[in-house]
């Protein structure tokens, strides 16, 4: 009998897990990391990537689907290409159940998803895969994704002024009134006690990094690699980012850092297995540079181990802007009981999850 899957996950299209399913208690959740880890490593190069990955005793089988990538792990001699039509066909199921296979209809129905994947597989080892059959077993009722479309002001005879910005997957904190913000586009709430996010949105153009970094690495006679990053913000001068830190991954077996730069500092993590650049200001425009040279004595063979690609983490924030231009023109507040409120918005721009990739 072909081996059995320790478990299922499915990680949104940044390797976060979303959900999982244990079938085993032979791994955990940090094989998504592991995965993801492995996956970026290979990312760009069509000869090494491939649906399955093998790293430390366990074997990855992978699809993506959309933003959601769905992937099998097994400490197992498992049988490849079943699992991936599989995979395959968990899809199709989700489809049936959600209408469409997203990061939001998997959020949106997490309990439909649970149930589903307990009936599908038994122990590590598939069972049904038929839509029909399963809903006989599940009788849950799934939110299906619909899409809506509203016409846009020009469509309507409305004039606009300026130009306008195409947001998508809006998403709006429960206590905000939505017919009144289908009716005139204000939104109008009560809010609740502490901090909350009111409003969340994505930007359907594409927007060119803000803070873009170059590296350029050389190996010299062996034992010795040099390290050269070109900094640079691609947003309008009259803006400054800061606090701004730039992780640079370097060799394990880096020694000796000799390090230069034009502006900010650098320090060597070696618990990091990486290079630290802080820049305390970053105004828009400007361009920086970092020279960086490592010993490396465990290197003496002429066929080295291929490095691993690590990527580029970049960390900042813009006070005072925002990449999609959107502005909160009036901020009323309505007060029955007399109570004194000062109205203030601040705009800031933050990383988040800020990567480039090492080529």
């Amino acid at each position: 009998m072909a081996g059995a899957v320790s478990a299922l996950f499915l990680l949104d299209i940044k390797g976060r897990v979303l959900i999982w399913r244990d079938y085993r208690g032979d791994v955990s959740a940090v094989q998504a990391e592991k995965f993801f880890a492995k996956l970026i490593e290979k990312e760009g190069d069509p000869e090494t990537q491939d649906p399955v990955v093998y790293d430390d005793g366990v074997t990855y089988m992978f699809i993506q689907h959309n933003n959601v990538f769905l992937m099998a792990a097994s400490r197992q001699n498992c049988n490849a290409a079943s699992l991936l039509f599989f995979l395959h066909r968990l899809v199709d199921v989700f489809k049936h159940y959600f209408e469409e296979l997203e990061e939001e209809s998997l959020r949106d129905n997490f309990v439909v998803v649970y149930e589903l994947l307990d009936e599908i597989m038994d122990f590590g080892y598939p069972q049904y895969t038929e839509a029909k059959i399963l809903s006989e077993f599940i009788k849950t009722d799934a939110y299906r994704m619909e899409v809506t479309q509203r016409p846009p002001m020009a469509a309507q005879g409305r004039a606009t002024k300026g130009k306008a910005i195409d947001l998508e997957d809006i998403k709006f904190h429960q206590c905000v009134r939505l017919a009144r913000f289908e009716n005139d586009r204000t939104i109008s709430f009560i809010p609740p006690d502490g901090a909350f996010d009111l409003m969340t949105y994505r930007l359907s153009t594409q927007v060119k990094p803000l803070i873009w970094v170059e590296a350029q690495v050389e190996r010299h006679s062996k034992s010795r690699i040099e390290i050269m990053v070109k900094a640079r913000s691609q947003f309008k001068e009259r803006s400054t980012a800061t606090n701004v830190e730039i992780e640079l991954p370097v060799p394990s077996d880096a020694t000796n850092p000799d390090v230069r730069t034009s502006m900010g500092s650098a320090s060597y993590a070696p618990e990091k297995d990486a290079m630290v650049w802080k820049i305390k200001s970053f105004p828009g425009g400007k361009e920086y540079m970092l020279r960086a040279e490592f010993r490396l004595p465990s290197i003496t063979a002429e066929e080295a181990a291929p490095e691993r690609k690590a990527p580029i983490r970049v960390k900042f924030e813009i006070p005072y802007f925002t990449v999609s231009g959107i502005q909160v023109r009036y901020l009323k507040i309505i007060e029955k009981s007399g109570y004194q409120a000062l109205p203030w918005v601040r705009y800031i721009t933050m990383a988040g999850e800020y990567e480039l990739r090492l080529i």
